[in-house]
C-alpha cells in the first residue's frame, strides 16, 4: 500500500487505518486505533497505541501519546512514546520526548529534552563496582608528587 525505500509496506487486513488529511483543522482530544496519518493541523492531545505517521504539511501543538512516531512535520508539543520516535526531514519538533529509542535523519530539527530510560540503568545496583577506582582521585596523588619533585 505505501511504498518506502521501494518496498511494500501493506496493512494487515485486520488493522485499523485513520487519515486526516491536508485541509482538515481539529481542537481537542483525539484517541485512535491502529495506524494514524495526520497531514492537518491539529491541537490538543493525540493517543493512540499504534503508530503516529506525521505527514509534512502538518502542524500538530499538543500532546502526543504513541506506540510509534514518525514525523516529516511540525510538532510543537510533548511526546510518550511506548516504542519509537523517527524524525524525518524536514521535521521540526519542539519540545520533551520520552522514548526508548530516538532517531533523527539528517536535515530534522530537534529542540527540547529527551529521555531514553538511561536513569533506570544507571540507578541499578551493580556489584562490580567495587573494582572500580577514583581516576581522578589517583591523577591528584599523580600530580602532588610531582610537584614535589
Amino acid at each position: 500500500m505505501w511504498k518506502r525505500n521501494g518496498k511494500n509496506n501493506s496493512l494487515r487486513d485486520d488493522e485499523n487505518f485513520t487519515f486526516l488529511g491536508k485541509g482538515v483543522d481539529f481542537k481537542g482530544v483525539i484517541q485512535f486505533d491502529g495506524t494514524v496519518r495526520i497531514d492537518g493541523c491539529i491541537e490538543g492531545e493525540i493517543h493512540t497505541k499504534g503508530t503516529l505517521i506525521v505527514g509534512e504539511n502538518a502542524v500538530i501543538k499538543g500532546i502526543i501519546s504513541a506506540g510509534s512516531l514518525i514525523c516529516s512535520g511540525k510538532i510543537n508539543g510533548n511526546i510518550n512514546a511506548a516504542e519509537k520516535v523517527e524524525l524525518m526531514k524536514p521535521a521540526v519538533l519542539i519540545g520533551d520526548v520520552r522514548s526508548p529509542s530516538f532517531s533523527m535523519e539528517p536535515g530534522a530539527h530537534f529542540h527540547g529534552m529527551c529521555d531514553m530510560g538511561a536513569n533506570k540503568w544507571f540507578n541499578e545496583e551493580h556489584q562490580d563496582l567495587e573494582n572500580v577506582h577514583d581516576l581522578a582521585a589517583h591523577r591528584g596523588k599523580i600530580r602532588a608528587q610531582d610537584a614535589q619533585s
